[in-house]
């Protein structure tokens, strides 16, 4: 049998970042003058906080055969467009354009018969909703058995962010087709264009965030966060890179051995998802709202905030099991106040890289990246932490 170590190893398939530097991140032009800044996604039609629930509006294309093709549209690095569809602004994401990340899309036919007059997409790429998602918990839960399978998978040209005119960039999940639903699709109303998806739980500086979790570059991955499998994110640059001029990516550090038990209050990591306990609390690098959405002076999150989550795993040692220091953990940030966070922990040797040989993070005290992206668009940040 494999030891935990060695197990960990296998977390995924370690892709080193190109030149990843520690210059300080510089911003771009953050809007036009005046411009307010988005400061949540307003298109959500409702949410349900305590059953971690959301509707959002539903958007009708077509496959490269002209079948309909349904899908939510979350982001655009497009700041116009953003406040138009009450989208997430992530301005990062232009920086795959021209990567098998961003799938190319043209107009379809049929003509404006999608919520605030967007255009029919026809894509080239498309996803199978059909196959049967086979979670198969590993020796040790996590990593997962080879013979899991997730329950949907997108094609060679499947990527959920798509362009039309090689400007603008959206994140746009495919949720149903010809071959059935995604498997976070609770209902789905075609004539309404309305849609109810299952959202997940986790945490920003120590708030509670709400997310939806659409695709994995990773099959395991992909199973074990209900979502399609999509490798073609992965060409994203970069990982272990988050610089917003030239990175399309962010950090997302999920927990691999976290306390377990489902009434337990520290409950959190993907071996206690992998459990059935509840959702593994990952831990996210930024947010995609502005403090001050009305001040163009004021420099926001969303300019370095991405739904394409690059997954920096991390595991607790023994001697943090054995000196009881082992606990929920709710932010990566040192100057955040939360009983504990990824860096200090890191440091004081508390805990160690899931991936190790990975691309170094700079801004995650050296933290490597498994080489992994989660499509993760933030819905709700809570005002209270917890």
């Amino acid at each position: 049998m494999r030891t935990f170590w060695n197990s960990v190893l296998v977390f995924g398939t370690l892709i080193a970042a190109a030149a990843c530097g520690d210059d300080a991140p510089t911003a771009p032009d953050p809007e036009p003058a005046g411009q307010r800044i988005p400061n949540n996604m307003a298109s959500v039609i409702s949410l349900d906080t305590v059953a971690a629930t959301a509707v959002l509006p539903l958007y009708r294309g077509e496959d490269a055969n002209g079948a309909a093709v349904y899908f939510v549209i979350t982001e655009s690095n497009n700041l116009d467009e953003a406040v138009r569809l009450g989208l997430n602004w992530a301005p990062k994401i232009i920086h795959a354009l021209g990567t098998k990340a961003v799938q190319q899309a043209t107009t379809g036919s049929g003509g404006r018969e999608n919520p605030n007059n967007f255009p029919v997409v026809r894509f080239s790429g498309n996803v199978d909703f059909s196959p049967i998602r086979n979670l198969v918990p590993g020796p040790q839960l996590f990593p997962l058995d080879p013979s899991t399978t997730p329950g949907s998978v997108g094609d060679a040209d499947y990527s959920p962010v798509f362009t039309i005119n090689d400007s603008i960039v959206f994140n746009g999940p495919h949720v149903a087709n010809s071959t059935g639903l995604h498997d976070r699709v609770i209902s789905i109303d075609t004539v309404g264009m309305q849609v109810t998806l299952k959202v997940v739980k986790g945490f920003y500086e120590g708030f509670a965030i709400l997310y939806l979790s659409t695709e994995t570059s990773h099959n395991d991955l992909s199973a074990l966060e209900v979502g399609t499998f999509a490798p073609n994110l992965n060409e994203a640059p970069f990982p272990g890179d988050d610089k917003p001029f030239r990175s399309a990516r962010e950090a997302i550090i999920p927990i691999v051995n976290g306390p377990t038990g489902a009434d337990n209050p520290s409950r959190q990591g993907l071996q206690s998802a992998v459990l059935g306990e509840g959702d593994p609390l990952n831990i996210f690098q930024e947010q995609a709202g502005c403090d001050e959405p009305d001040d163009p002076a004021i420099f926001c999150d969303a300019v370095l905030y991405s739904p394409l989550w690059d997954v920096h795993p991390v595991v607790w040692t023994q001697a943090a099991i054995d000196a009881g220091v082992r606990d929920r953990i709710t932010s990566d940030k040192r100057e955040v106040i939360a009983p504990l966070n990824i860096i200090d922990l890191l440091a004081d040797g508390w805990l160690m890289p899931g991936a190790p040989g990975g691309a170094r993070n700079s801004t995650l005290g050296g933290l490597p990246a498994a080489g992994i992206i989660v499509n993760c668009p933030i819905i709700f940040v809570a005002e209270d932490s917890r």
